[in-house]
């Protein structure tokens, strides 16, 4: 049974950072499309980064463009979030979700195409 495990979250001053991760333990050798989304109490979960089997990258979502990373590990389907100079605004549970779609995965056509979701890893951010 497929399974995704997050890491990484805790809690951080303004202007600092945090590096999620999340390790994929699928049924299968080949690589997945994954995302990362967050969510905040009471609101809808919004995505924030994907990256596609060939490790190509999306155009992340605007509000974390130039503060947050995704990479992959070294292990197949390891993905990372690095998250720099973070904001109180920023503080979510953060999702990683996996795709067992093979074809081009953007941001936002993402949802209906994450069938595999973790659990989740919160990061605060406050002074």
């Amino acid at each position: 049974q497929a399974q995704l495990v997050e890491s990484g979250g805790g809690s951080v001053l303004p202007g600092g950072s945090l590096r999620l991760s999340c390790h994929f333990s699928s049924y299968t050798d080949r690589k997945f499309n994954m995302a990362w989304f967050r969510q905040a109490p009471g609101k809808e979960r919004e995505g924030v980064a994907s990256i596609e089997m060939n490790d190509y990258v999306h155009p992340y979502a605007n509000v974390v463009k130039g503060r947050f990373t995704v990479s992959r590990g070294n292990t197949k389907n390891t993905l990372h979030l690095q998250m720099n100079n973070l904001k109180p605004e920023y503080t979510r549970l953060y999702y990683c979700a996996a795709s067992e779609y093979e074809g081009t995965m953007s941001l936002r056509a993402a949802v209906p195409l994450l069938t595999i979701w973790g659990q989740g890893t919160r990061a605060a951010v406050s002074s």
